[in-house]
């Protein structure tokens, strides 16, 4: 299963972590149990909800901080393995194909992604994000060529994001 662009966000900024997350259900501290040292070893689909939940609070400064550094100066890179089907003001271009690209995207669209997020807004609306940052980028080429190109981006078969 491929993860969502979601996944892949929150892995970025994981990456900018200093310290590893605590490796014990007892060091968590999430589950009275564990903290109370009833209980030792969580299953394994348990020990996995709770790494996830641990990584989501884990280091907050250090985590806005990269954010902010990819939503103001740095930007992001987008590296996909996915289905791209184009569209101009007369209609559909090619059939859709598969393309593996990995592209700069400026800031503003890392602003846009780590914000979309942070609302809850819905995988498809993050894939749209990500399709316009790579229309302009990769397709358009910053916009310098094949304006009013629009982009479709489906069948994702690889997602990862760097900061």
């Amino acid at each position: 299963m491929v993860d969502s662009l979601g996944d892949s966000l929150d892995r970025a900024l994981e990456g900018a972590f200093t310290r590893r997350i605590p490796q014990s259900a007892q060091a968590q501290r999430t589950v009275e149990r564990y903290v109370a040292g009833k209980l030792k070893r969580p299953r394994q689909e348990l020990r996995a909800r709770l790494e996830g939940e641990v990584k989501k609070r884990w280091q907050p400064q250090v985590r806005a901080k990269a954010l902010k550094k990819a939503a103001s100066t740095g930007g992001l890179v987008v590296s996909t393995r996915a289905r791209f089907g184009f569209t101009v003001a007369s209609g559909m271009t090619d059939d859709a194909r598969i393309c593996n690209i990995t592209q700069a995207l400026p800031p503003e669209f890392a602003e846009q992604l780590f914000s979309a997020r942070e609302q809850g807004k819905t995988e498809d609306q993050l894939r749209q994000i990500a399709a316009d940052g790579l229309a302009r980028m990769y397709f358009r080429a910053n916009n310098s060529r094949a304006h009013g190109l629009g982009v479709e981006f489906t069948d994702v078969e690889r997602l990862d994001i760097e900061l």
